[in-house]
Parts: C-alpha cells; sequence; structure tokens
C-alpha cells in the first residue's frame, strides 16, 4: 500500500514539472517572438474563415467550413505586392486560395487530398472553362422542372457505416431519382448536377458538421448520446437542390437571357493546377524556387477527423470502408486515428526537418507532459500524445519543402489554430516558428486576431478557461 501512495505521489510530481516546464519555455519563446506578434483588428473570425464567403459569388456555392475567405487572399497579395508569377497553396481545400489568385491574374498550383476538395475545384472550373449556352439552359430546366420527380428509376446512394440512415427516406428516394435522371445529361452537365447535389447534401439530411464527427438528429433513429439533438427543420430535397442550381446560374449569368458571354473573364486570368494527393508525397516533387508566396491553411492540430465530417459528401463520391480509412491514414496527423508516419521512408532528404523538430524544446517538453499524462490515465484518448507529434514532424517536413520550392525572400503566408491538451497550452504558432527559422525562413509576422479562441467545455471543467491565440504567420524565404 505504501509503495502504491510513494508512485501515485512521484508520477503526480514529474507531471506536475513537466506542466511548469511547459508554461516556462512557453513564456521564455513569447519573449523571443514578441517583437513578431501584431494584433490585427481588420483580421476578424469572418475574414480568416467561411463566412465572409456566404455572399460571394461561386466562392459561397459549397460551404466549406474549414475554409478561409477571398477576401483574406486579396488582402495578402495586395499587402505583399505579389503581382505576378506563381503561387501555392498545399492545402487547397475548396480552392479559395487558386481562385483568387487566378482572377487577379496569378498562375496557382494546389495540392489537396480529400476528394471533396478535389471535386469542388473541377466543378467550378469545368464551369469557368468549359461550359455553354446550352449547358445552361440545361441546368436551367433542372430547376425549374424537376424531370427527375416522375422517373421510376433510381441509382442507389453509395452508403458508408457512418452514413447509413442519414436521410428522410422520401428525400433519399428523390436523390437516387434525381441521380439516375442526371445519368442521361452530357458529362459536363451531370458534373455539376451532382456537385450541386454535394453542396446540399447536409442541410437535407439528419446530419450537422460539428468539429470532430457528424451529429445527428434524433429522428435518423440512430443512437444518441446524452442529450438529444434536434437539428430543426430539415430542408426539403426540391427546393434546396433547386435554390442551389439557380444560385450557380445567377453567379455566372448575371442577367437572363444570356446576351453576349456566360463570364467577364480578365484577360489576364492565370491558370489553375490541381495535384491530387497528400502534400507530403507530392511536394518532394515539385521544382526548386518556383513560387513568388504560398498562401494557406493546414489542417490544425484539433482532432478534428475530415473523413467523418464529411462522410456525406465523401459517400456520395463513392468512397468505400477501405478507401475512408486510407484517406485518414494519408492525413496530415491531425486525429487521433492517425498512425505514426515513416517520414524518411516517404523521403529520405527530410533528416533536417526531423532535427529542427527534435531540438525544438518546448515541442519536446510539450510531448513529454502528454506521455506522462497518458501513463498515468489522465488523458482522454491515449491517441493524443502521437498526434501531437505527428503533427509538427510532417508540418516540419512541409516548412523543409516550402523553403526549397519558393523563391528567395518569398513569402508564405498561414491560418493555423494554437491547441489546448490535458491543461497544457501547446503554442503551434511559435513553435512552428521556431521550426521555420531553422529550416531557411524569417519570420516576419506572427498577426493575432483581436479575439481568440476558447476551449473545449471538458478542457474548461477540468483546467479552467484559457483563451488560446488564433494566428497567421507571416514568413520569409532567406
Amino acid at each position: 500500500m505504501t509503495t502504491n501512495l510513494t508512485y501515485d505521489f512521484d508520477t503526480q510530481t514529474v507531471s506536475q514539472s513537466s506542466l511548469s516546464d511547459v508554461d516556462r519555455l512557453d513564456k521564455e519563446l513569447e519573449q523571443r517572438f514578441k517583437s513578431k506578434f501584431r494584433v490585427q483588428s481588420m483580421l476578424t473570425r469572418s475574414l480568416v474563415s467561411f463566412q465572409a464567403n456566404k455572399n460571394r459569388p461561386v466562392y459561397r456555392w459549397y460551404k466549406y467550413k474549414e475554409g478561409f475567405s477571398a477576401s483574406l487572399v486579396e488582402y495578402f497579395l495586395e499587402k505583399y505586392k505579389v503581382k505576378s508569377g506563381k503561387i501555392l497553396d498545399p492545402f487547397a481545400g475548396s480552392g479559395t486560395t487558386l481562385f483568387t489568385a487566378s482572377e487577379l491574374g496569378l498562375n496557382a498550383d494546389g495540392i489537396e487530398l480529400l476528394p471533396i476538395g478535389q471535386q469542388i475545384i473541377a466543378t467550378k472550373r469545368l464551369l469557368d472553362n468549359e461550359f455553354t449556352h446550352q449547358d445552361f439552359d440545361e441546368l436551367q430546366r433542372w430547376a425549374k422542372l424537376h424531370p427527375w420527380k416522375n422517373s421510376k428509376n433510381k441509382l442507389a446512394i453509395n452508403e458508408l457505416r457512418i452514413t447509413q440512415a442519414a436521410y428522410p427516406e422520401n428525400t433519399k428516394e428523390s436523390i437516387e431519382k434525381y441521380l439516375a435522371g442526371s445519368e442521361e445529361e452530357n458529362d459536363k452537365v451531370k458534373a455539376v448536377l451532382k456537385f450541386a447535389l454535394l453542396c446540399v447534401l447536409e442541410i437535407i439530411s439528419y446530419t450537422r458538421k460539428d468539429g470532430q464527427y457528424l451529429r445527428w438528429d434524433y429522428r435518423s433513429g440512430r443512437k444518441q448520446g446524452k442529450k438529444q439533438f434536434d437539428k430543426g427543420a430539415i430542408a426539403d430535397f426540391e427546393q434546396a437542390i433547386s435554390q442551389k442550381i439557380n444560385e450557380i446560374i445567377l453567379d455566372l449569368r448575371p442577367t437572363e437571357p444570356v446576351q453576349a458571354s456566360m463570364f467577364s473573364i480578365p484577360t489576364t486570368q492565370g491558370k489553375i493546377h490541381l495535384y491530387n494527393g497528400s502534400s507530403l508525397v507530392i511536394m518532394p516533387q515539385l521544382p526548386d524556387k518556383t513560387y513568388e508566396a504560398i498562401i494557406t491553411s493546414p489542417p490544425y492540430c484539433n482532432r478534428y477527423d475530415y473523413t467523418r465530417t464529411y462522410a456525406l459528401e465523401l459517400a456520395l463520391l463513392n468512397i468505400n470502408e477501405k478507401g475512408l480509412r486510407d484517406l485518414r491514414q494519408e492525413m496530415l496527423s491531425c486525429t487521433v486515428e492517425n498512425r505514426a508516419k515513416d517520414l524518411l521512408k516517404i523521403n529520405s532528404q527530410w533528416s533536417e526537418a526531423i532535427e529542427a523538430a527534435d531540438s525544438q524544446e518546448l515541442l519536446q517538453t510539450v510531448l513529454k507532459y502528454l506521455e506522462n499524462q497518458k501513463a498515468r490515465g489522465l488523458l482522454n484518448n491515449n491517441g493524443i500524445p502521437r498526434m501531437v507529434r505527428g503533427y509538427f514532424y510532417e508540418m516540419a517536413c512541409i516548412i523543409f519543402e516550402c523553403v526549397r520550392v519558393m523563391k528567395s525572400d518569398a513569402p508564405l503566408i498561414m491560418v493555423n489554430d494554437n491547441v489546448r491538451y490535458a491543461g497544457a497550452s501547446i503554442s503551434v504558432d511559435m513553435i512552428l516558428s521556431s521550426i521555420a527559422e531553422k529550416l531557411g525562413f524569417n519570420v516576419e509576422n506572427i498577426l493575432v486576431l483581436p479575439s481568440g479562441k476558447g476551449n473545449s467545455s471538458q478542457q474548461m471543467g477540468e483546467h479552467g478557461r484559457e483563451e488560446l491565440r488564433k494566428c497567421i504567420y507571416v514568413w520569409r524565404k532567406k
């Protein structure tokens, strides 16, 4: 009995010591970067999220919650006088950086792993470059006449275990008729009809995207947590799909009937190229000293599993169970189910990046603290230390590649969040900036939003409230 008490006391002392070490090293690093922090009143949460796109033509079609706004990209391209050449977004998402840059006459390359992001970008490019007046007329017919309604043909929806029972029965039947009807159209119209469906899946379903997972309405019949969730009114399929198709038409055909051309495209519009796959795999294949700037927002170290939150969309894009698991493991480590990646097997040139992470003292102290908490059974998920380690080491490799592919003095702008686990606030901004300095960047600024981010209810209940910085890093290649 005495031995057990001594053991408990010792591990508690080690844990408290580790947390105080995290706080001490964090304060030291904050002093070192003190002159780099700039609170920017114009950087509202709306601007640094999808919210500012909600009323912006084209960008509003699909609600990509993890994205940032076109206005933010415009602001930084103007601020840092990026007027020509090519830019890169290694985590392209729905393509906001790519399309905004293209509109301003810049060529833009993007990398995106998730099929939903790939589909959004491909469909926007299709509408931008290949759609004819006749194609738009056919879309208008679908929005107005609902040609699928009286059809007896159906095309079964692909389902995953985590998407079963996602729609009311009449909605599911309408979707299957809609999909069958779209098969009779040409490939361009069919692609846009499917894209419009992707845009409305959430509002016509029993689900709501909620951070780490899909939240399910009680009417779905699926097992609920302790608190019953009522989503409220679920949109009617015919009304929702017609509104979305009409929105697409309106944004590209401001007046009807079409007079001269369907777009007002500047002659300087830049070219867009998307690489489908993981940035960890694709970036080492890109040529040296190519890009005038990088504007991006990687997944945050916040446990969000995009393969779950976008499960309805991935199912509609015919991803199967194995494909879903593979995507989850290919993603940058940001969820507790990510297994450790053999980074040197992916690219043997990354030893410098790994050394930069190995020698980052605050990071190593955070990892030691989290492992201590895991050993004491105090983490709500034992995958957290592995995820945090994977996140920073993989980001170090991404930063290494960013340095290599950028031209001298080119700026890198990155939107990211700080996080908190087991009471330890993890300054992602300073840790990544410190690693970036070792790999070839100068830290120009760490721009701070005037209002920070709160904590989860569990973190606040156990460790108290502590506002976390939400930042945009501005690094410049040496």
